[in-house]
C-alpha cells in the first residue's frame, strides 16, 4: 500500500505535464505567429499593389492537413476548429480579414462567418442580402457571407438572384448545422407562452414540434431569429426560436433544444469576394447560364458535363429578368475551372447558351 499514490498525487504529476505542454504549445504558436508576420513583411517588400494576406486556397490546404494528420482522441473537426482559431489569430496580425454578413448579430450567418474566417476577423452585420453584396463590390470589406440554401427549405433565391447583376466571385463555402432553441426572456413563464416569434424559415424548420408542444401558441414570423430573441427579452408570455449565439447575445433562458423537424437541417452559406481563387486540389465551381425558351435546352446545357464525367451537385432554376431570356440555371459542380476537363466541358456548354458567367471556383467546405 505504501508504494501506491494517492488520487491527490496523480492529480498533481498530471497537471504539471499538463503545464508544461501549455508552455510548449505556447512557444509554438507564438512561433507560428512570428513566421505569418514575416509572410508579410515579405509581402509588402514586393510593392506588388493589391496584396492579398487572405489565401482561401492555402487556408483550405492547411486545414485538410490537420484533419487528415490528426490521430486523436479530439475529433478531425474540432482539432481543425482549434488551427482555424490560430490562424484567424495569426493572420489578424498582419490584417484583419474585414467580412459583411446578413445580419442583425446574433443570426446563424454571423455563426458561419465566424466558423469560417475565425474570432479573430472584423464581422460586420448588414440589413439585407443586397447591402453584402454592395459592400464587398464597394471594396468597404473584403468579403461578405451569405446564405443559399438550407437542406429543409430550399434555395434562397434572394441570393442567387444577386448574382445575375454582380460581378462578385464566390470564394468558399460553409455548411453550418442548424440547432434551433425555444428561448424566453425571465418575466415568461413556459406554461404561459402565448406567442412565438422566429424567421419563417425557421417556423417552418420546427412545425411539427410546435403542432405537439404548443398547437395554440400565435406563431409570429419576424425579419430574422436574432430580432426574435430581442422581442422576448422585455416581453411577457412569449418565446423565440433562434439559435444558440442569440441566446447568449440577449440572455435567454433555453426551455427546449435541438426542435428542428430534421435532425439533419443544415444550411449552406457562400463566401463572395472580389478575386477568383486558385485550385486547391478539392474544389467546387458555381456558374450561371441563360438559356431561351426551346425543346431540349436543359440537355444541350447539361450534356456536355455528363459527357466529360463531371459530377453536378446542384442545378437550380430561376426566371430571367430580361425578356430575350426564358431561364436562367444556376449550376455547382465538383472540379476548378482551370482544370482541363472543365475548360473543355465550358466550351462546348458556351456554344449552346445565350449567356455564361463563371461565379467562382472555390474550396469545397472543410468546416
Amino acid at each position: 500500500m505504501g508504494d501506491r499514490m494517492t488520487e491527490a498525487e496523480q492529480l498533481a504529476i498530471l497537471r504539471d505535464q499538463i503545464d508544461d505542454i501549455d508552455q510548449t504549445i505556447q512557444k509554438l504558436i507564438n512561433q507560428r505567429a512570428q513566421c505569418a508576420q514575416r509572410v508579410a513583411e515579405v509581402k509588402l517588400a514586393s510593392g506588388a499593389g493589391d496584396i492579398q494576406f487572405y489565401r482561401p486556397e492555402r487556408e483550405a490546404q492547411v486545414l485538410r492537413r490537420v484533419m487528415e494528420r490528426n490521430e486523436g482522441p479530439l475529433s478531425d473537426e474540432e482539432m481543425a476548429r482549434l488551427f482555424r482559431e490560430i490562424m484567424s489569430a495569426c493572420l489578424a496580425l498582419e490584417e484583419p480579414v474585414k467580412v459583411a454578413f446578413l445580419g442583425p448579430e446574433g443570426t446563424f450567418t454571423q455563426e458561419a462567418a465566424l466558423k469560417h474566417f475565425g474570432h479573430s476577423a472584423v464581422a460586420q452585420p448588414m440589413a439585407a442580402i443586397d447591402d453584402v453584396f454592395r459592400e464587398v463590390e464597394a471594396g468597404a470589406v473584403a468579403y461578405g457571407v451569405v446564405p443559399v440554401e438550407n437542406s429543409t427549405e430550399g434555395v434562397i433565391s434572394h441570393t442567387l438572384d444577386s448574382f445575375i447583376d454582380s460581378s462578385l466571385k464566390i470564394s468558399g463555402e460553409v455548411v453550418l448545422r442548424i440547432h434551433q432553441y425555444l428561448l424566453v426572456g425571465e418575466n415568461t413563464r413556459r406554461d404561459k407562452i402565448s406567442r412565438i416569434y422566429s424567421h419563417p424559415s425557421s417556423l417552418a424548420q420546427c412545425r411539427k414540434w410546435l403542432d405537439q408542444h404548443y398547437p395554440s401558441a400565435e406563431r409570429i414570423p419576424v425579419s430574422s431569429n436574432a430580432e426574435a430573441a430581442r422581442l422576448v427579452k422585455g416581453e411577457w408570455h412569449s418565446a423565440a426560436i433562434a439559435g444558440d449565439m442569440a441566446s447568449q447575445l440577449y440572455g435567454l433562458e433555453k426551455i427546449a433544444e435541438k426542435i428542428e423537424d430534421q435532425p439533419d437541417n443544415s444550411t449552406r452559406f457562400l463566401i463572395i469576394g472580389n478575386q477568383e481563387v486558385p485550385g486547391s486540389g478539392d474544389d467546387k465551381t458555381s456558374l450561371m447560364a441563360a438559356t431561351r425558351n426551346q425543346p431540349g435546352a436543359l440537355h444541350d446545357l447539361l450534356e456536355p458535363f455528363h459527357r466529360h464525367g463531371i459530377d453536378l451537385t446542384r442545378v437550380e432554376t430561376r426566371p430571367s429578368k430580361v425578356g430575350a431570356w426564358s431561364y436562367v440555371f444556376f449550376i455547382d459542380f465538383v472540379g476548378h475551372a482551370d482544370d482541363d476537363r472543365v475548360r473543355m466541358a465550358m466550351a462546348e456548354v458556351e456554344q449552346r447558351v445565350s449567356d455564361l458567367k463563371i461565379l467562382g471556383s472555390y474550396p469545397k467546405g472543410v468546416l
